[in-house]
């Protein structure tokens, strides 16, 4: 890692996690934030399981945000622990954005998650978040709704759009008052501290998020198993100077296989297709991605599995 620049005496660094239900756009938010994409996203719940930290480096600070699993009630020991890394990621950083949907009320998770937070002695910001699909009239209606829900006048409401980028730089703004003196914790072009093996096996579940239905989001995890650069014709089927990515799909059951694979192999294709377009953003040249689908049972709900894939308790 290169050394850090000198900062200036009044800069300011630390860490903000995003705290949430499923679903409510905090890897969306993050994405919007740095301004690069550094999280996966879907239209599927649930789609965060790493705890990934994303930096934001300004003129005046540098903000490490934490992108947590959704808090949610777990059906299976991967549930329980994303969950529990989500649980744990509160007591470890300077400030919490709390994200809420400004098009619904509030529901039984949010109050659920909010008297977890008032539990623990640490600032709390609330983001209304996709207030782009909400009517003004319906907007002040659940801004109001989730006023009496959280009942502290310490913590602030802001309008924010993920989508579109509304209110955010008003956010970023107040974040940085909140975090304390201290110089840089990351060099100034860094944005992700993900390794690269991690973010390129997001990118490849991104797209069996995006692609399939029914249960197999959920029952699927990949794993890379090899990342090399190719520079002479070691194989026909891979072109000299590029890089070759082999990667396993896990799913649970056979018939999540034959979904996944599609007829003739379309959907793996697909998914592949969709893949390389991103991971060409993030490694510079051509790239060879083979992927093959692995039927794993309930791995889920195996704790040694679980560890394996590195979905472990924080």
């Amino acid at each position: 890692m290169p050394l850090l620049e000198p900062t200036p005496r009044d800069y300011r660094s630390g860490f903000v996690a995003l705290i949430g239900r499923p679903n409510v756009g905090k890897s969306t938010l993050i994405n919007q934030l740095v301004g690069e994409k550094v999280a996966i996203t879907s239209p599927v719940a649930q789609t965060t399981r790493n705890r990934l930290r994303a930096i934001l480096t300004t003129p005046s600070a540098q903000l490490v945000m934490v992108d947590t699993p959704g808090i949610h009630k777990p059906k299976h020991l991967l549930g329980k622990r994303l969950v529990q890394s989500a649980k744990s990621t509160i007591g470890e950083v300077d400030v919490v954005l709390l994200l809420l949907e400004a098009c619904y009320l509030p529901g039984r998770g949010d109050s659920f998650i909010v008297k977890l937070l008032r539990q623990q002695k640490i600032p709390v910001l609330v983001v209304l978040n996709k207030s782009d699909l909400v009517r003004e009239e319906d907007y002040l209606q659940k801004e109001s709704a989730y006023r009496e829900l959280i009942s502290d006048d310490k913590w602030p409401i802001y309008r924010c759009s993920a989508a579109n980028g509304e209110g955010c730089s008003v956010l970023i703004e107040d974040l940085v008052d909140y975090l304390p003196v201290g110089p840089k914790l990351f060099p100034a072009d860094m944005v992700s501290d993900q390794p690269e093996r991690v973010i390129l096996a997001e990118l490849i579940r991104e797209q069996v998020l995006i692609q399939t239905r029914e249960e197999i989001p959920h029952s699927v995890a990949v794993t890379i198993d090899r990342l090399e650069e190719i520079t002479s014709d070691s194989s026909r089927k891979v072109k000299k100077n590029c890089t070759a990515i082999l990667a396993t799909v896990l799913v649970e059951r056979k018939s999540q296989k034959g979904i996944l694979i599609g007829k003739g192999g379309s959907m793996l294709r697909t998914i592949g297709q969709g893949a390389r377009l991103q991971m060409q953003n993030l490694i510079d040249g051509p790239i060879y991605l083979e992927l093959f689908v692995k039927v794993v049972p309930d791995w889920r709900c195996k704790p040694a599995r679980l560890s394996e894939l590195g979905y472990e308790v924080y």
